[in-house]
């Protein structure tokens, strides 16, 4: 027997909040370690980034994945998120430039209920 459509939505509204919070907490951190928060779930026609920051000369972009246990996260982005990721910096990079940049890294936040976020700098490259 399938769930109900009305259990079905209830469980991606869930997840929906679950997301926004570790999204929040993650950026708390990153602000916290001195980056600036330059947007949050910044959508593209190829893909979604969770959160682009910046700290002095290097640009971030980060993956947060929010699960009940922090190794679980660690292995959720998969290649096609990835992927996904990489073709909406190059999206976000042709639309905002700034001669300042000089470095690009991908990260990726890692949330679990009751944990301090785990932050993995340069967590995967555009190499494809």
């Amino acid at each position: 027997m399938s769930a109900s459509p009305a259990r079905g939505q209830e469980s991606r509204r869930i997840a929906f909040r679950t997301g926004i919070s570790a999204e929040s907490r993650a950026a708390a951190f990153l602000i916290a370690k001195g980056f600036r928060i330059l947007a949050r779930r910044w959508k593209s026609p190829v893909g979604e980034i969770d959160i682009v920051a910046r700290r002095r000369r290097l640009l971030v972009f980060v993956e947060v994945k929010a699960r009940l246990d922090l190794d679980d996260a660690a292995w959720s982005v998969t290649e096609r998120q990835r992927a996904r990721i990489i073709a909406a910096a190059e999206a976000w990079l042709a639309r905002y430039t700034d001669e300042r940049i000089r470095d690009i890294r991908f990260d990726a936040m890692l949330v679990a209920p009751g944990r301090i976020p785990r932050h993995i700098q340069a967590a995967f490259d555009a190499s494809r």
